[in-house]
């Protein structure tokens, strides 16, 4: 009878076998084999060793987990543990890796220390770790000895394991990540979604009144991170009262989002209600281009490339409660009309004299007229009225884009998909575009701190694939504490990824995007960050691509 070893050199699958299970032994193989290497490594005597079999330990264990994430999705579709927890995580923790950080922690966690984690947190999540990793090992050597004998096919015994790991992996998944970042709530999730929804009722509204184009959507025109929450702050309060600025509920009631700026937007809300439908316009107006227009003065087309300035509310309470002793001659000449005549730029908004959301009549009540002059009578003029309604609702927006960086990243992203033209097949680039793809990078937006930027030379050269340029020069990792784009710190979770086009760092989501450099002898796609891909790499990957 022939010996184990020579029975499983015998069964050994080729490394051109496309099987799952063919893929998954030369994954686990290499993991053992690094995993060997390490332990047999003195790290005081050769760090600089110990640390590539650190990143080479680090990218096998994220293959061989990539791997087993198809076998199960192979072999047991249906059986699979709800992965719904993930839409509580905040956005910086999805990215790509994520599982193989669960497993890193993991380890840390049953080796006795505990990433950035309270001891007493870690303490409760260790028997979690515990049981994940033999679950882990008990799945290798399985799906090990099914490889040598039947790699075609996955029997009951097989599908227990996977179906056992996939939950212990699920279950420490959710554990770790609420244990180590703040996650939402099932009415909180609510809550955003009924966001989205207002912020694209409201993209369509200024579609439909002019203050926004479908060409600004399709390209992603940065000024709307600022101009659709603006927006959508007078739609949520005059179009939509029912939705989720509602002020009628509590501030417990309403999203985490808005409910700081509860009695602020009380406040707005009642200086919107006495203006007039020119007034609000010219206040939509001059949300759009960031610059306070003259209500006397002549239409003013939008700019929208001007620059948009970072507002912060100085004292925005007292700006709405500051009396003025002089009143306007003429006060609510002209009120809001009915909610569902705002949608329509065509109607004849003389007719429409009664306050929002009082019922159809001729005369405006007393009191409402009273509150009206009232309201108008603590400025001095309109313009200083919609100078304060300026301030106070861009300083909310804008103070949404600090606070709540990751939520509005979210709902913006989910409301751009939601209201983006459907991309259309597109054509072969042609010999001219070629000919202009160095016109086009050095007409792209310049930033001062990017390499390539600094280099119009540098840059133009990459529009071509012909040649080879020198290498960017790398940042240290040890001299980058955070994101070269965002300025988020990185942690444990939150990893340093180098841009190959200039060579700083990046977060992964700062870094998303692959493609390929030919100007640096880089012929497969690798990794650029979203600036170098947008302004530096687009005209020559058109080129690549039509090569």
């Amino acid at each position: 009878m022939l010996p184990a070893a020579l029975r499983r050199w015998l069964r050994r699958p080729k490394r051109s076998d496309p099987r799952l299970l063919s893929q998954f032994f030369f994954a686990d193989e290499r993991v053992t084999r690094v995993v060997a290497e390490i332990n047999g490594l003195d790290a005081e005597q050769d760090p600089q060793q110990y640390l590539v079999l650190l990143n080479q330990l680090h990218l096998s264990q994220a293959h061989l987990l990539a791997v087993l994430e198809r076998i199960m999705e192979e072999c047991i579709p249906t059986q699979r543990h709800t992965r719904d927890y993930l839409v509580k995580f905040p956005e910086e923790v999805l990215v790509d890796n994520l599982g193989n950080h669960m497993l890193f922690a993991a380890e840390c966690l049953l080796a006795g220390t505990f990433p950035e984690l309270e001891e007493a947190d870690g303490a409760q999540l260790r028997p979690q770790a515990r049981n994940l990793l033999c679950s882990l090992e008990l799945v290798r050597t399985v799906l090990r000895e099914q490889s040598l004998s039947q790699p075609s096919s996955y029997p009951e015994p097989v599908r227990a394991v996977l179906v056992q790991f996939d939950r212990l992996f699920a279950e420490f998944e959710l554990s770790y990540v609420s244990s180590l970042v703040a996650v939402k709530s099932p009415e909180e999730i609510y809550r955003q979604q009924e966001i989205i929804v207002l912020f694209c009722e409201t993209v369509e509204r200024a579609l439909r009144l002019g203050y926004l184009t479908q060409e600004m959507i399709d390209g992603y025109e940065p000024l709307l991170m600022f101009t659709i929450p603006r927006l959508a702050i007078i739609s949520g309060l005059l179009i939509y009262p029912k939705g989720p600025l509602s002020l009628e509920q509590s501030p417990e009631e309403m999203s985490q989002v808005f409910s700081p700026f509860y009695n602020l937007l009380k406040k707005i809300r009642d200086l919107l209600r006495v203006l007039s439908v020119e007034e609000l316009c010219v206040l939509e107006r001059s949300l759009c281009t960031a610059e306070l227009e003259d209500p006397c003065g002549p239409d003013i087309p939008p700019v929208w490339g001007a620059a948009v300035p970072r507002v912060d509310p100085p004292a925005p309470f007292s700006l709405l409660e500051v009396p003025c002793a002089t009143p306007p001659t003429s006060i609510c000449k002209m009120q809001l009309g009915l909610p569902g005549a705002i949608n329509d730029p065509g109607t004849d908004w003389q007719s429409g004299t009664q306050p929002l959301g009082s019922s159809p009549g001729p005369c405006i009540d007393d009191t409402l007229g009273a509150r009206c002059s009232e309201l108008r009578s603590r400025y001095s003029s309109t313009k200083d009225m919609l100078h304060t309604l300026f301030i106070c609702i861009s300083g909310v927006a804008d103070q949404l884009q600090t606070n709540f960086a990751s939520d509005m990243r979210s709902i913006l992203k989910t409301v751009f998909k939601i209201v983006a033209s459907q991309a259309e097949p597109s054509e072969e680039p042609s010999a001219s575009r070629e000919k202009d793809g160095a016109s086009c990078v050095t007409g792209a937006p310049r930033v001062a701190d990017c390499p390539l930027c600094s280099s119009p030379i540098e840059a133009a050269g990459l529009g071509r694939a012909a040649g080879t340029h020198r290498l960017p020069e790398w940042v240290p990792d040890s001299t980058c504490s955070q994101c070269s784009a965002c300025r988020s710190p990185f942690t444990l979770l939150r990893r340093r990824h180098h841009c190959r086009s200039c060579g700083k760092i990046f977060c992964a989501r700062c870094s998303p995007h692959t493609a390929a450099l030919p100007h640096y002898g880089q012929r497969k796609p690798v990794r650029v960050c979203t600036h170098c891909y947008t302004t530096h790499l687009s005209p020559a990957s058109w080129c690549a691509r039509s090569h």
